[in-house]
Protein backbone atom coordinates (compact mmCIF):
# COMPACT_ATOMS: atom_id res chain seq x y z
CA UNK A 1 0.00 0.00 0.00
CA UNK A 2 1.73 3.19 -0.95
CA UNK A 3 -0.84 5.19 0.47
CA UNK A 4 -0.26 6.49 4.73
CA UNK A 5 -2.80 6.97 7.07
CA UNK A 6 -2.11 8.96 10.38
CA UNK A 7 -4.17 9.41 13.06
CA UNK A 8 -2.47 12.27 15.05
CA UNK A 9 -3.84 12.84 18.51
CA UNK A 10 -3.24 16.20 20.36
CA UNK A 11 -3.79 16.22 24.09
CA UNK A 12 -4.56 20.40 24.56
CA UNK A 13 -3.43 22.18 27.32
CA UNK A 14 -5.88 23.42 30.09
CA UNK A 15 -7.26 27.23 28.62
CA UNK A 16 -5.33 26.65 25.28
CA UNK A 17 -8.14 25.61 22.94
CA UNK A 18 -9.23 28.90 20.99
CA UNK A 19 -5.33 29.36 20.14
CA UNK A 20 -5.45 25.84 19.34
CA UNK A 21 -7.89 25.87 16.70
CA UNK A 22 -6.46 28.83 15.18
CA UNK A 23 -3.34 27.33 14.82
CA UNK A 24 -5.77 24.22 13.23
CA UNK A 25 -7.73 27.00 10.72
CA UNK A 26 -4.20 28.22 9.93
CA UNK A 27 -2.30 24.75 9.04
CA UNK A 28 -6.15 23.43 6.82
CA UNK A 29 -4.87 26.55 5.17
CA UNK A 30 -1.87 26.06 4.41
CA UNK A 31 -2.73 22.19 3.54
CA UNK A 32 -4.61 23.72 0.70
CA UNK A 33 -2.39 25.83 -0.74
CA UNK A 34 0.77 24.23 -0.54
CA UNK A 35 -0.37 20.37 0.01
CA UNK A 36 -0.27 18.74 -3.45
CA UNK A 37 -0.31 14.52 -2.12
CA UNK A 38 -2.48 15.38 0.90
CA UNK A 39 -6.10 13.06 0.57
CA UNK A 40 -7.35 13.32 3.59
CA UNK A 41 -6.58 16.72 6.33
CA UNK A 42 -9.67 16.55 9.18
CA UNK A 43 -9.61 17.90 12.34
CA UNK A 44 -12.24 16.22 15.09
CA UNK A 45 -11.97 17.52 19.02
CA UNK A 46 -13.53 15.59 21.95
CA UNK A 47 -16.63 16.95 23.77
CA UNK A 48 -14.70 18.72 26.78
CA UNK A 49 -12.14 20.24 23.80
CA UNK A 50 -9.29 18.45 25.29
CA UNK A 51 -8.24 16.42 22.69
CA UNK A 52 -8.11 16.45 19.02
CA UNK A 53 -7.88 13.81 16.45
CA UNK A 54 -6.52 15.01 12.98
CA UNK A 55 -6.84 12.02 10.20
CA UNK A 56 -4.43 12.14 7.64
CA UNK A 57 -4.28 10.06 4.22
CA UNK A 58 -0.79 10.98 1.65
CA UNK A 59 -0.83 9.36 -1.16
CA UNK A 60 2.71 8.36 -0.67
CA UNK A 61 5.66 9.19 1.59
CA UNK A 62 7.31 12.00 -0.53
CA UNK A 63 3.52 13.54 0.10
CA UNK A 64 4.12 12.86 4.26
CA UNK A 65 7.17 14.63 4.03
CA UNK A 66 5.40 17.34 1.90
CA UNK A 67 3.18 18.47 4.43
CA UNK A 68 5.64 18.02 7.21
CA UNK A 69 7.76 20.84 5.86
CA UNK A 70 4.47 22.86 4.79
CA UNK A 71 2.95 22.59 8.37
CA UNK A 72 6.50 22.83 10.26
CA UNK A 73 6.30 26.00 11.85
CA UNK A 74 2.82 25.80 12.78
CA UNK A 75 3.18 22.32 14.64
CA UNK A 76 6.24 23.71 16.36
CA UNK A 77 2.92 26.46 17.71
CA UNK A 78 0.81 23.34 18.14
CA UNK A 79 3.07 21.53 19.85
CA UNK A 80 4.12 24.31 22.62
CA UNK A 81 0.32 24.22 23.84
CA UNK A 82 -0.40 20.07 23.20
CA UNK A 83 1.14 16.97 22.90
CA UNK A 84 0.89 14.43 20.22
CA UNK A 85 0.75 11.15 19.32
CA UNK A 86 0.50 9.21 15.94
CA UNK A 87 -0.15 6.24 14.41
CA UNK A 88 0.92 5.41 11.04
CA UNK A 89 -0.78 2.90 9.01
CA UNK A 90 1.20 1.58 5.66
CA UNK A 91 4.85 1.45 4.67
CA UNK A 92 6.43 4.80 5.61
CA UNK A 93 9.66 5.52 3.99
CA UNK A 94 13.56 5.58 5.36
CA UNK A 95 13.34 9.17 5.22
CA UNK A 96 10.20 9.53 6.72
CA UNK A 97 10.82 7.35 9.57
CA UNK A 98 14.27 9.46 10.07
CA UNK A 99 11.64 12.45 9.82
CA UNK A 100 9.34 11.23 12.75
CA UNK A 101 11.99 10.36 14.79
CA UNK A 102 11.91 11.34 18.33
CA UNK A 103 8.33 11.48 18.53
CA UNK A 104 5.75 9.32 20.10
CA UNK A 105 4.43 7.10 17.28
CA UNK A 106 3.03 3.42 16.56
CA UNK A 107 3.67 2.28 12.93
CA UNK A 108 1.03 -0.31 11.57
CA UNK A 109 1.87 -2.35 8.44
CA UNK A 110 -1.26 -3.47 6.35
CA UNK A 111 -2.61 -6.71 6.91
CA UNK A 112 -5.95 -7.25 4.79
CA UNK A 113 -8.74 -5.98 3.84
CA UNK A 114 -10.23 -3.51 0.98
CA UNK A 115 -7.26 -1.33 0.59
CA UNK A 116 -5.62 -1.43 -2.82
CA UNK A 117 -1.97 -2.66 -3.19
Amino acid sequence: MKELKVNARLRIQPGKIDEFKKLADACVEMVKLKDKGTIQYDWFYNEGKSECIVRECYVNSEAALEHISNVGELLGELLAISEISLEVYGSPSQTLLNALEGFDVTYYEYGVGLATI
